[in-house]
């Protein structure tokens, strides 16, 4: 887990080592354990590194790391930087071993590097694992990027036919190598008026109008001798497929794949520790690794918020009772919020959505202070088991698509007994008509648009494309699931996840990520996600033996979330709210008479929203466009 960056250019006056050391200084949060530096001889190419060291500590896995086909030989044909982890890399290296390629050290990078030489591309389907990672060949003057299939490890890029192609983790280096700050004014919009931030249509885009990302699941092999590159889709989803091997052989392939998952990201020559919610991911994750390892020397962190509704610290305490665990909690506080927002703005270069990245930002914090480098987290397992009480409504619908009235009638009574939902039978219609849900979807993004009556007119007219948004067609459970998993929703998540994580050195891990994981759950029948009137009914089914039942079939879902209707109602944030207000109608973006009548009362949701979206975006705005 590091931080890289890195030029590209034909120009040789463009590749200078100054510039370099700038970049990775930008980055140094992500690798407080050294750097290091190449720029190779026809100056056409230089890396920079900063090193977060988690497996083989030795300086023999230090980057930017070379490739020797053989002891022999001086040639280096191959350089790497890389961020992430392969997971099964003693597994590839095996079977490379096997092919004859030789290590010099015990890390993954040189893995990677030989998986490179032996498969070229075809390696990603090798691996299991988050990376961002860049190969130059010098043989073929080619430079290969790729990322992660989920999209868990960043690489953003500028490029220019002049100045050449510069790429980095986080785009303070691009703007440390002299890239300019140009937010995308669409995607501001669509921030302050609907809370996005992504567009799924368009992955390579981000909020700022001149820098791209590589997609998740994306490669580029570009030849530096041709101006023209262009990211390839590696993998995907079949969302399609689904077969039913009967409860006993679903519940037994789940269990191996989980089990596997876990057990191959506690590798690791640092302390792993993870975060402890109270909820049923974070727990089954617990529960996974006490049956692996030790728990001895094993530390979880927990954020607590005491006094309030949906403070966890009865389920947390449980949880470490039940597995003898050494957790260490924190109860953020407002007044560190504000003291602490200018900083997660700057970690986040990009808006995020609620206050709820702050919990995750102290909670990693916390693990820092303890000297663990490495936390598991159960995010993503929302998204791949439908467990956000949404998926309940499109679960019923599939059943009423595909004529299954009985099994309707069953599952609604269940669901209704064990969530709290919104029950009726209006808008199950729309499972006939698939392409009449997209259209409706599209109908209420426009109008939802258009509700925010702060924002000036001339700022949604010029901006505003409605048609860039998104026209998913759900007919089945696995369709919406998709999209939030592959398209929009989960990658935000991630994104947030790195940037909490790395700011503070540490390396985050998800066990619910395996892609094979993820490939056996959708290709089950929904009634293995939502069964019984339960969301996530493998997962409890798989663990219900080994985690206190309260949890096991706890019905409400809080996670780590904190207090933000009190702590905006906090008088130095009002007060914050209110100067991002002013910012914002000085920018002709929001109306003066907005800005100009103060503080508003947030009790209501989209209030509470809305100040959020402007407090963020007058912060990332000021160094940017006023």
């Amino acid at each position: 887990m590091c931080g890289i960056a890195g030029i590209v250019s034909h120009n040789p006056a463009n590749i200078h080592l100054p510039v370099l050391k700038k970049m990775a200084d930008a980055i140094a949060h992500r690798g407080p354990d050294g750097e290091g530096f190449w720029i190779n001889d026809g100056h056409t190419v230089g890396f920079a590194h900063r090193r977060l060291a988690i497996i083989d500590l030795s300086m023999e896995a230090a980057q930017p790391m070379h490739f020797f086909h053989s002891d022999t030989d001086q040639h280096k044909r191959y350089t790497i930087i890389y961020n992430g982890e392969i997971y099964n890399y003693l597994e590839i290296r095996e079977e490379l071993f096997s092919k004859g390629y030789r290590f010099k050290n015990r890390c993954d990078t040189e893995v990677i590097l030989a998986a490179y030489d032996c498969y070229k591309e075809a390696c990603l389907q090798h691996f299991d694992g988050m990376f961002a990672f860049a190969i130059w060949d010098e043989k073929e003057q080619t430079l290969f990027m790729a990322r992660d299939r989920f999209g868990e490890k960043p690489f953003f890029y500028w490029y220019d036919q002049h100045k050449g192609f510069f790429f980095a983790s986080e785009m303070k280096a691009l703007w440390a190598a002299g890239v300019e700050k140009r937010i995308d004014e669409q995607s501001l919009l669509y921030y302050l008026a609907l809370g996005f931030t992504q567009f799924p249509n368009e992955k390579e885009r981000t909020f700022y109008s001149n820098i791209k990302t590589i997609p998740p699941a994306h490669y580029i092999k570009w030849n530096i001798k041709t101006p023209d590159f262009k990211a390839v889709n590696y993998w995907d989803i079949d969302k399609s497929f689904q077969k039913d091997p009967g409860e006993k052989e679903a519940l037994e392939r789940f269990r191996s794949l989980f089990f596997t998952s876990v057990k191959r990201r506690l590798r690791s020559d640092v302390l792993v520790g993870t975060s402890l919610s109270g909820g049923l991911d974070s727990s089954s994750i617990v529960s996974v690794i006490n049956n692996i390892i030790s728990t001895a020397d094993y530390k979880s962190f927990s954020a607590v918020f005491p006094g309030y509704e949906k403070d966890e610290s009865a389920y947390i305490n449980e949880v470490a009772v039940a597995f003898g665990l050494d957790d260490y909690k924190i109860a953020p506080m407002p007044e560190g919020f504000i003291n602490d927002f200018d900083t997660l703005c700057y970690q986040h270069e990009e808006p995020f959505g609620s206050a709820s990245v702050y919990t995750q930002y102290a909670v990693c914090r916390l693990a820092g202070q303890h000297q663990t480098k490495v936390l598991l987290d159960g995010q993503g397992a929302d998204e791949i088991l439908a467990g956000y009480s949404k998926y309940l409504h499109w679960y019923l619908q599939e059943l009423i698509s595909t004529g299954k009235f009985a099994a309707f009638s069953k599952a609604r009574h269940a669901l209704q007994k064990h969530n709290p939902f919104e029950w009726g039978y209006k808008n199950y219609v729309s499972a006939f008509t698939p392409s009449f849900t997209a259209s409706l979807l599209e109908k209420r993004t426009y109008k939802k648009l258009k509700e925010n009556n702060e924002l000036t007119g001339d700022f949604i007219k010029e901006y505003n494309s409605v048609n860039k948004v998104y026209k998913p067609e759900v007919r089945q459970l696995n369709d919406i699931l998709y999209f939030d998993t592959m398209a929009m929703g989960l990658e935000e998540l991630l994104r947030v996840a790195d940037r909490n994580a790395m700011a503070h050195g540490i390396e985050m891990r998800l066990p619910f990520l395996s892609h094979e994981l993820v490939e056996f759950i959708f290709s089950l029948p929904s009634k293995y996600k939502i069964h019984g009137g339960y969301t996530k009914w493998i997962l409890r089914e798989s663990v219900k033996y080994i985690i206190p039942s309260s949890i096991v079939w706890r019905k409400d879902k809080v996670g780590f979330e904190p207090p933000q209707k009190m702590w905006m109602s906090h008088p130095l944030l009002a007060e914050k709210i209110h100067e991002a207000k002013k910012h914002l109608s000085a920018a002709g973006i929001l109306k003066k008479e907005v800005a100009d009548a103060g503080n508003r009362p947030t009790d209501a949701y989209d209030r509470k929203n809305y100040d959020w979206r402007y407090l963020v975006a007058a912060n990332l705005l000021k160094k940017h466009r006023v």
